[in-house]
């Protein structure tokens, strides 16, 4: 075991703190992602507002520089501020941004998702996550002329999802506790419910209780780790049998274990597909991806917005993807996520600390096996160890490409090899509150998807 290691010069963060005072004053919530949130971070020691970014690195307002492995909390699959990416983006905008007719690039786009995707043979756009899962359940229900969605895992804020809320907190296993459905009609009560990852009898008891209402299932197929052996099997033979439209949410997934999605790995099929965040490093966008059939209804359904054709988003998309197929990223985030398992592990064998890395190499995450009751005060002493020692990194995390570069992995290896020893000290010697020096972090999305 190792004792904790010394922070000569921990960041600090008064210019973030200022601008962060101001913001609370104009900005309800302070951030637009809740995500981003500063109370979900280390208050007072994490970096609140950023300057610049450049491949895994972020340099704050106050002049600190980290490497970061939140990656915008999942855009950013090639780094902050990639060349070829960029350029493809400032030529496009040079030629204008959007047009009062279409651009050829979102035929383009459509036919290299066709291409790479088992799922899709037609592509529409939005430009966030949650508006692309809203759009895949509307094209579920108008195709089916059912009105019940069941699902599994996070699915964005819009009401179809968070009408599960109303009347108990059944979102709790798949958002977090204590939201609630505030401005959502109470006429959706019991239109969305939720089933448990894995369990495939509580969701054929689902079906069979409503199985002629429900429109779609629609579920995060994995997050770090595959699911169980024959489950999604299980779920496609589910939705055939009920003729409910499956819809596989790889906003958070998509691109880093495959090119084709988790269904390319897991060879399992869905009707429609949502991507977002990854496809396009950083600028807004999304596609719904489908078999024909269910697609093709569309065209007669109205789901129109002005800037999904905007052109600056294909162009980006267009860029990002075909770099992720040239550098062949899924084996990059494979190899390392392989050596970052293994300094983490080796990090936490050296100083006693009650941690592994779980899930797929790809796509890990870090678990501490601690009682839940301590689970609070270690993740916020994680949080807080890590940023005073210039890493921005929490349990959950997302892959660049950027990152696979030995500096910043011998960086974080420090910095883990750190924090793991503050926190095994903590735990060992029973002082976890007085190593604290913030409020505790928020919690994070409780998920049923791992």
């Amino acid at each position: 075991m190792t004792t904790p290691s010394a922070v000569e010069a921990p960041p600090q963060v008064g210019r973030s703190l200022e601008i962060y005072e101001r913001a609370r004053r104009v900005i309800p919530g302070a951030t637009q992602l809740i995500s981003r949130r500063p109370t979900r971070a280390a208050l007072g020691v994490s970096p609140i507002y950023a300057d610049r970014a450049k491949g895994c690195r972020i340099w704050d307002v106050d002049g600190n520089e980290f490497v970061d492995w939140f990656s915008a909390v999942g855009p950013i699959v090639l780094g902050y501020a990639n060349d070829v990416v960029d350029a493809a983006v400032k030529e496009q905008i040079e030629r204008g941004s959007i047009y009062s007719i279409v651009h050829e690039s979102a035929v383009e786009l459509a036919e290299l998702l066709v291409r790479l995707v088992p799922s899709a043979e037609m592509v529409r756009y939005a430009k966030g996550g949650g508006e692309a899962c809203t759009v895949a359940v509307r094209i579920a229900r108008g195709v089916t002329g059912r009105d019940k969605v069941l699902f599994s895992g996070y699915h964005g804020w819009h009401d179809w999802y968070l009408a599960a809320n109303l009347g108990s907190e059944r979102l709790a296993g798949h958002l977090f506790n204590g939201i609630e459905p505030i401005g959502v009609p109470r006429a959706l009560e019991g239109s969305s419910v939720p089933f448990a990852h894995g369990d495939l009898d509580q969701l054929e008891d689902l079906l069979k209780a409503h199985g002629d209402e429900v429109a779609c299932i629609i579920m995060e197929p994995m997050r770090t780790e595959l699911p169980p052996e024959g489950y999604l099997e299980g779920v496609r033979r589910l939705a055939d049998q009920y003729g409910a439209v499956l819809i596989f949410d790889e906003v958070s997934c998509g691109w880093r274990v495959s090119l084709g999605g988790v269904q390319e790995v897991v060879g399992v099929t869905p009707d429609m597909t949502v991507f977002a965040k990854a496809i396009s490093n950083g600028y807004p966008m999304a596609a719904v991806v489908g078999r024909r059939e269910v697609m093709e209804p569309m065209a007669r359904m109205f789901i129109s917005s002005a800037y999904w054709d905007d052109n600056v988003g294909t162009a980006a998309a267009l860029a990002t993807v075909r770099e992720l197929e040239r550098l062949d990223a899924p084996a990059i985030f494979e190899r390392l996520g392989s050596d970052f398992r293994r300094r983490v592990e080796a990090a936490a064998a050296e100083t006693g600390a009650p941690a592994r890395c779980v899930g797929v190499s790809a796509h890990p995450g870090i678990r501490f096996d601690v009682p839940a009751e301590l689970m609070p005060k270690v993740a916020t002493l994680f949080v807080q160890e890590n940023a005073r020692r210039g890493v921005i990194l929490s349990q959950g995390f997302f892959f660049n490409t950027a990152h696979d570069d030995e500096e910043a992995l011998d960086r974080t290896e420090e910095a883990v090899r750190g924090s793991f020893a503050v926190i095994a000290d903590g735990l060992r010697r029973e002082r976890l509150d007085e190593l604290i020096e913030c409020e505790l972090v928020e919690e994070s999305f409780r998920r049923l998807v791992r």
